[in-house]
């Protein structure tokens, strides 16, 4: 009896390590290098998806239930992601909303508390940013960190504009505005939302009260009618999804730096970044369809209605996809991409600064919070450098077109337009390539080595513009065009 049980356990321990071995094999770190990709770009693209389920539970089983229930299952979902992704290293997220949760309550509706919790949130990003930075593009805490920075200095805002008196706020602010006091248990749900927390998308707090309170659905009294537009940009998002992976490992910005890119011609230096600038944008396309997806699924990304009674669900858009595919101009491009992030820069940095007097100067304070909020390398900084000269010269562009007799009739003939049209896709595609060439080198070596080689023509063509165009204005506008311009 004795040996059968000892063979019972031994053929139970050979079992285990075989069984031990087999995990090891399906480890994230495994499929991960099999798949070409780092374990915690796997991590957060799991992550993503398992906003579905999630999303799926809380539909069937939370939507109409307590707000102490709903606030509960989306701060423990979200902490469950963080740790997922980054281990104990949640804490600086946990640390964050309590410390935002004390700064409400203990200095009110101030603008002490405002300009303490901006002071407090960037520094702490900040800091990470300059004790975790690498050369390399990283996946660490601070990536939904940048995310809830934003939300909690949007929340600290909001909870002062409560304060003051509605006839002294604009509409906007009236619609953000937070009249009563939030708990730290409605603070952590909504900092940690898992259809948000890793990737954005940015919303208010007053939007997010509303989907506890049951009132973002389409079907008032039941769950929204919500799963086919939430699968539409799921599947649109993993159209992406697959074509950036299969496409990632023969279209990278290490090519950049090589011997045999500098070896080429300067036209096939030129059209390389072109095409790696439109396609690196496609990993973001990715997440951010895949989140908003998860957000319609729960009923945050309804909009309200169309004029002809159809429900919307682009509350939580990041992505206008027609409009960045097609649209020809930066402008459109910048309409189009991280939508959310552009309309809270606006709406809680941009006109704030209006007591500057000046749009420019406020434009390029916005594009400098932009660049330090990503982070510290200085490639950020060249690149919102380059989005803020490449605005102003179109800009003047379409003024000189737009009032030029000559240019317009140009313009507008019919037969040229599909020419028009390949021209200036041509230049948008080059020169946003030539801009995120810094944003995603970051470092100064990196990212100079590059514009070197194709001899600086981003800044030399758009420099030259800014300083040509004027006088091009001057000379092709009639003086009537100007007097009714000033008129």
């Amino acid at each position: 009896m004795a040996s059968s049980a000892e063979g019972d356990e031994g053929t139970v321990v050979a079992l285990a390590g075989v069984l031990q071995s087999g995990f090891q094999e399906l480890s994230l770190n495994k499929l991960a290098t099999s798949l070409g990709a780092s374990e915690q770009a796997l991590r957060l693209i799991i992550s993503i998806f398992l906003g579905y389920p999630f999303a799926l539970f809380y539909r069937h089983y939370l939507f109409y239930k307590e707000s102490y229930l709903i606030h509960l299952y989306h701060t423990f979902t979200g902490l469950s992601i963080a740790y997922f992704n980054f281990g104990n290293q949640l804490y600086h997220s946990l640390l964050c909303i309590v410390l935002q949760f004390l700064i409400l309550r203990l200095m009110g509706r101030t603008i002490t508390a405002v300009l303490t919790t901006f002071c407090f949130q960037m520094a702490y990003l900040l800091a990470g940013y300059y004790y975790t930075a690498t050369g390399n593009y990283d996946i660490k805490w601070t990536m939904p960190h940048c995310v809830l920075t934003l939300k909690l200095i949007g929340l600290a805002v909001d909870y002062f504009d409560g304060g003051k008196d509605q006839n002294s706020l604009s509409s906007e602010q009236q619609k953000y505005a937070i009249r009563g006091v939030p708990s730290l248990l409605e603070v952590a749900g909504f900092s940690y939302f898992y259809g948000a927390f890793l990737v954005g998308p940015q919303f208010s707090m007053n939007h997010y009260m509303k989907l506890v309170q049951g009132e973002l659905t389409d079907i008032p009294g039941k769950i929204p009618n919500s799963t086919i537009p939430a699968l539409k940009r799921l599947s649109l998002g993993l159209f992406y999804l697959v074509g950036y992976t299969l496409l990632s490992p023969h279209i990278t910005e290490d090519y950049l730096l090589t011997e045999d890119y500098d070896n080429h011609p300067f036209w096939f230096r030129c059209m390389y970044m072109l095409i790696w600038g439109k396609f690196v944008l496609y990993k973001y396309v990715t997440c951010w369809l895949v989140t908003e997806g998860v957000c319609i699924l729960t009923g945050l990304g309804f909009n309200g209605f169309e004029e002809k009674g159809k429900a919307k669900w682009d509350a939580c858009a990041n992505m206008k996809v027609w409009l960045f595919e097609t649209n020809p101009r930066f402008t459109g491009t910048i309409a189009s991409f991280n939508i959310n992030t552009n309309a809270w820069v606006a709406r809680y940095f941009f006109k704030r600064l209006k007591f500057l007097g000046n749009k420019e100067l406020s434009q390029g304070l916005s594009l400098l919070f932009l660049a330090l909020w990503h982070g510290l390398h200085s490639g950020y900084l060249v690149c919102f450098q380059m989005e803020f000269l490449i605005v102003i010269v179109e800009r003047q562009a379409a003024r000189l077109i737009q009032q030029s007799p000559t240019l317009s009739n140009l313009a507008a003939i019919t037969a040229l337009q599909p020419f028009y049209y390949l021209v200036q896709q041509t230049i948008h595609w080059l020169f946003m390539g030539y801009s995120m060439t810094a944003f995603c080198l970051f470092t100064w070596d990196k990212w100079l080595k590059v514009y070197k080689s194709v001899y600086f023509l981003g800044h030399v063509f758009f420099l030259s513009l800014l300083f040509i165009l004027p006088y091009v204005h001057k000379a092709m506008v009639p003086r009537k065009e100007k007097l009714k311009k000033m008129e």
